[in-house]
């Protein structure tokens, strides 16, 4: 049984740059459907469900359909452009390291988040998907996680909501000085910062 700390990590923009991927989707979608979709918006706001995103471009009515087809050409299309951002693989093997429990905690739907994991050989070990602002706090809490690493605001309330000590990376849409606002313990500029931050969780005072 593991005696270190639970980690989350966002995915989106915080684990892999899923922007190739999911603008190709969201392409597919509009060239299908006529959809007024703008890929390059979309992608430029990663972070809410998908759900979130196309009712800003889509009636209400329209959206569950719209949902269906995305996820449906996700794994064909959006998989194989996504890789790992940098320092990926090493701020999971810090958790390790340290015997601790790493896993994957995103608003993406469960089983695209599996896929991406899966196919970039990711060791985490779990991954929680459809979570979103207090949805993450409370798996969160009943992980009894010690520090999630996101790069979205809603990240850093979903940590401080939680309790836990919470890192901002700025690889995803919200800067810096948003990521503090929203409660971040430390922000830094990418993945290979955070295995020394990582590495003091045990005797870790949070900073205020």
């Amino acid at each position: 049984m593991s005696t270190g700390p639970a980690v989350g990590f966002d995915l989106d923009m915080t684990l892999i740059d899923s922007r190739p991927g999911i603008r190709a989707t969201y392409a597919e979608v509009a060239r299908r459907t006529g959809a007024p979709i703008d890929p390059d918006v979309a992608v430029s706001r990663l972070g809410p469900p998908l759900e979130v995103e196309l009712a800003s471009w889509v009636s209400p009515d329209q959206v569950a359909d719209l949902v269906v087809l995305f996820r449906r050409l996700y794994p064909e299309l959006a998989v194989p452009r996504i890789d790992l951002l940098p320092g990926a693989r090493e701020a999971v093997a810090a958790v390790r390291a340290l015997g601790g429990r790493s896993f994957v905690l995103t608003a993406k739907h469960a089983a695209s988040a599996r896929l991406h994991v899966d196919h970039l050989d990711l060791a985490v070990d779990d991954v929680v998907g459809d979570a979103w602002r207090e949805g993450k706090a409370d798996v969160l809490r009943e992980r009894g996680a010690a520090a999630y690493v996101g790069d979205h605001v809603h990240d850093m309330e979903a940590g401080r909501g939680a309790d836990v000590l919470t890192i901002g990376v700025t690889t995803g849409p919200c800067a810096a000085d948003e990521l503090r606002a929203a409660g971040a313990d430390h922000v830094v500029p990418s993945l290979h910062a955070v295995g020394d931050l990582l590495a003091g969780l045990p005797q870790a005072t949070r900073e205020r």
